[in-house]
């Protein structure tokens, strides 16, 4: 079974911040003969995320929301404590950024089925910047086979 992978960059903005990123995995399936398998997406950040969810203004702006009040950034957090830590000069102040993220996923898998993802009618695949501006880096796995 081939396993094809790719790296694709995001330039994102400060704070939280949602993307479709559908359109680029779609890319990449349609770049090879895999018509049957899975995709594997992977963020490379401690301060990012993946879900799957619908692309709504709306609904997008109701996740921001709920964000930040799970882990809001002006509460006080230990990590915060740059002066008790070895850090590099430009270091920012994000521990509400790293217990956003672990409350969401770093990774998903999806289906891959006649050539294209298996995505119900209002799913996208959405890769959320909890701390920003930054360039990220998402990594995606396909494995199948070809027909």
């Amino acid at each position: 079974m081939p396993i094809i992978n790719k790296f694709i960059e995001i330039e994102t903005e400060q704070g939280i911040n949602i993307y479709n990123i559908t359109t680029q995995i779609n890319d990449f399936i349609a770049s090879t003969s895999i018509k049957n398998g899975q995709v594997l997406v992977f963020s490379r950040h401690t301060t990012t995320a993946l879900a799957i969810n619908e692309n709504e203004e709306r609904l997008l702006e109701d996740i921001k929301v709920f964000l930040q009040k799970l882990a809001p950034e002006s509460d006080r957090y230990l990590h915060n404590d740059l002066h008790l830590r070895v850090v590099p000069e430009d270091e920012p102040m994000n521990a509400h950024s790293h217990l956003m993220a672990m409350m969401l996923s770093t990774s998903e898998v999806i289906p891959i089925v006649d050539g294209k993802l298996a995505l119900g009618t209002w799913q996208s695949v959405l890769f959320l910047e909890l701390d920003g501006a930054r360039k990220r880096t998402v990594f995606f796995q396909i494995s199948g086979e070809y027909m």
